[in-house]
């Protein structure tokens, strides 16, 4: 009888060879393995050596849910919405030839190393409210996509939030121009005109009743 490779306690992919269980197949040695999933397994010598087997077939197994499953975020060829969103908070941040890579990467906005992986993104979205209809919201307009800058919000809110937007304080509380002319029902344009126009004091702008004009009968 030819020597027989002393396999045991060498490691094969997941598999790792405990003992020689004395059965022959093809007059090749069957080895008892574990798995590092916790499974045991009897394998062929010559497909552990070979590179044939790797696992207890947890691998394959693993490989055929992603290969139905982009990410954990894609089932039956239809990609969840927050899927899309990661693709394009990457892609203005990082790819030169978007279109609005300057106002993202451009200005040096960038996604943080964790939110590299969609599985961690999509982890985050679900555990910080986001539904169907909201976008990714930077809190600091010039900070970077990571999990303490960003929110879920409504197109609205989001566009409260652009850089170009005006933000004004009065009486410790800091909101856009729209939220200011809201809450004291003065119209957008005459509160604009107001501050910027005759610059006139906060307090004043926000607070001074707007006058009907008045008409003779």
């Amino acid at each position: 009888m030819r020597n027989v490779r002393d396999l045991k306690g060498q490691r094969f992919g997941r598999l790792v060879v405990l003992y020689d269980t004395g059965e022959r197949k093809n007059g090749r040695v069957v080895w008892h393995c574990r798995c590092d999933c916790g499974n045991e397994v009897d394998v062929i010598g010559r497909n552990l050596t070979g590179g044939n087997t790797k696992s207890c077939g947890c691998f394959q197994r693993e490989r055929s849910v992603e290969a139905n499953t982009i990410h954990g975020m894609s089932r039956r060829g239809k990609r969840h919405p927050v899927y899309r969103i990661w693709t394009s908070m990457l892609t203005r941040c990082e790819n030169l030839n978007a279109k609005r890579y300057k106002n993202y990467g451009g200005r040096g906005i960038t996604v943080c190393e964790e939110w590299h992986d969609p599985a961690v993104f999509i982890d985050w979205a679900l555990a910080n409210g986001w539904q169907k209809g909201l976008q990714i919201d930077r809190i600091d307009n010039d900070g970077n996509y990571e999990p303490d800058n960003c929110r879920w919000a409504t197109l609205k809110e989001q566009a409260r939030n652009k850089r170009n937007n005006r933000f004004i304080t009065f009486s410790g509380k800091m909101q856009c121009l729209a939220d200011w002319s809201k809450e004291t029902g003065i119209g957008h344009g005459t509160l604009w005109q107001r501050i910027y126009q005759y610059h006139w004091p906060i307090e004043r702008a926000l607070t001074e009743p707007v006058r009907r004009p008045k008409y003779a009968s």
